[in-house]
């Protein structure tokens, strides 16, 4: 079993759309309502690629997870800093997959003069928030309830690692 990190590819829509539909219809993972379109996945895909990264793990040949940058603020002076999301599938954790997608992430982002990363995480999430100090994140605050989602307000904790 071999995992392999290269760049997103709008043909990897689909796959990537698949991966993320279950975090946006059964959690508070991510805060989105609606599974974008794979129009819309392709066009993050293409936009986030371009402005700060986006990587796909490939598992034996088939997408097992992604990641990516985007931007953090709309400010000018947060232009060097990013907020990143990570997406691995339960069937594919605790198989690699997570730290050699921020590996394959990390070294774009600073090809992209990112010299901060933040990521949210909507808690509880054990697995993410052992994944991101594992990789160097470390946490900074949690905003306390500032999602609502399946009913109920959402705690997020942002980290940070220095790309």
């Amino acid at each position: 079993m071999t995992v392999a990190v290269r760049l997103g590819r709008a043909d990897d829509a689909e796959r990537c759309r698949a991966i993320y539909a279950p975090f946006v219809e059964n959690t508070w993972i991510s805060f989105e309502e609606e599974v974008p379109s794979l129009r819309e996945m392709a066009r993050r895909i293409e936009g986030y690629g371009s402005s700060h990264g986006w990587v796909v793990a490939e598992l034996d040949g088939e997408v097992a997870g992604y990641a990516y940058g985007s931007p953090h603020r709309l400010r000018h002076a947060y232009r060097f800093a990013c907020d990143v999301a990570i997406y691995v599938p339960d069937a594919n954790i605790g198989q690699g997959i997570g730290r050699a997608l921020y590996e394959g992430l990390f070294p774009i982002l600073a090809g992209n003069e990112v010299h901060a990363a933040f990521a949210g995480i909507a808690l509880p999430n054990d697995a993410s928030e052992a994944l991101h100090k594992a990789v160097g994140f470390t946490p900074v605050g949690i905003y306390r309830e500032v999602g609502w989602k399946f009913g109920g307000w959402r705690d997020v904790a942002w980290w940070q690692r220095l790309v």
